[in-house]
C-alpha cells in the first residue's frame, strides 16, 4: 500500500486523510494538538505532533516522513492578526519554516510534493486570472506563500504541484454567515471565486490518482454571481440578515478560472453552484 504523509490536519487536511485511508492509502498525519492526537489515531491515522518553528525543525519530521512517496502541506501560513503590518513577519516566517523543511524532504522516500497555496498570490488583479497570469501578491500571506511556491518547484530532488485554492467553504464555513448583517460592504459586482471542502478534496485525489506534478493548477468553483447576488441569497436562505453593500466606488475584483485543472485532471467539479 503506498503511503502519504499530511502535514496539517486540520480543516482540509483530517477530511482529506480520511478520504485517502478510503483509498487504500497508508496515512500519516500531523497535528499541533495534545488533545487531537488521538481524534487522528482512532480515525486510522498514524498520528504526530508537529509545531513548526522559524528555527528549528522538530527532531520527529524524518519519522513522520519515512516510509512516504507523497508529502501534502497543508498548513496556513498564519500570517493575520498582530502580523497584519508585518512587524512579527520575519519572527513568524512561514517561508523559514518551510525551507527548513527540505532537507529532510530530499533525504527521505518522499517523490512527490502537493503544497496547498492560495489565489491570493495573484493580489488585487482587477481581470480574468488564469495559470498564466502573474501572481502579484499584496498581503505578506500571499508574498509568503508565492516564495513558498518557488522554493519547492525550484527543488529538483522531488517533484512538485501548487494547488491555489479560492476561498474555501463547506463543514463549518458557511458562506451564508460571511458577510450577514454587516453594512456598507465594498465590491458589491465583484466575482466570488470559492471553493467546497469536497472539491478540494476531490482535486487532490485525482491529482495522485493521475500522477499531474510539476504543475500549477488554479482550483477555483467555475461559478462567479457578484457578491451582492451571491451573499445575500445566501443570508436569505439561512434566515439571517443581509448585508447592505456600498456603491459609492467601482466594484473591482478578479475571476479566476480553473480551466487549465479541469483539462488537466479531466475533472468534473461535484459542486456546479456553491
Amino acid at each position: 500500500m503506498t503511503q502519504i504523509s499530511i502535514l496539517g490536519c486540520g480543516w482540509l487536511g483530517l477530511p482529506l486523510a480520511k478520504a485517502l485511508l478510503k483509498e487504500n492509502f497508508l496515512v500519516k498525519g500531523s497535528t499541533t494538538s495534545t488533545e487531537k492526537l488521538e481524534t487522528l489515531t482512532n480515525a486510522g491515522i498514524q498520528s504526530f505532533l508537529l509545531t513548526l518553528d522559524s528555527n528549528t525543525v522538530p527532531n520527529i519530521f524524518a519519522d513522520f516522513l519515512a516510509g512516504s512517496k507523497t508529502l501534502i502541506i497543508a498548513i496556513p501560513p498564519k500570517l493575520r492578526g498582530k502580523n497584519k503590518d508585518y512587524s512579527d513577519a520575519q519572527h513568524n516566517s512561514f517561508v523559514k519554516k518551510i525551507e527548513n523543511l527540505l532537507p529532510f524532504i530530499e533525504k527521505s522516500s518522499v517523490e512527490n510534493v502537493l503544497f496547498i497555496s492560495s489565489t491570493a498570490v495573484y493580489g488585487e488583479a482587477n481581470e480574468i486570472i488564469d495559470q498564466n497570469s502573474p501572481a502579484v501578491p499584496v498581503t505578506e500571506s500571499g508574498k509568503q506563500l508565492l516564495e513558498i511556491e518557488q522554493l519547492l518547484l525550484a527543488n529538483t530532488h522531488f517533484k512538485t504541484t501548487i494547488l491555489r485554492f479560492g476561498g474555501l467553504i463547506g463543514e463549518d464555513r458557511n458562506p451564508a454567515r460571511f458577510l450577514a448583517g454587516k453594512e456598507n460592504v465594498p465590491n458589491p459586482e465583484a466575482p466570488i471565486n470559492l471553493i467546497d471542502l469536497k472539491d478540494c478534496i476531490g482535486i487532490i485525489l485525482k491529482i495522485i490518482e493521475t500522477n499531474c506534478w510539476n504543475t500549477t493548477l488554479n482550483a477555483v468553483t467555475p461559478f462567479h454571481p457578484s457578491r451582492e447576488v451571491y451573499y445575500t441569497e445566501k443570508a436569505v436562505a439561512e434566515n439571517l440578515v443581509p448585508p447592505t453593500f456600498n456603491y459609492q466606488n467601482p466594484s473591482t475584483g478578479k475571476t479566476i478560472l480553473s480551466d487549465y485543472l479541469i483539462e488537466k485532471l479531466n475533472y468534473t467539479f461535484i459542486k456546479k453552484t456553491l
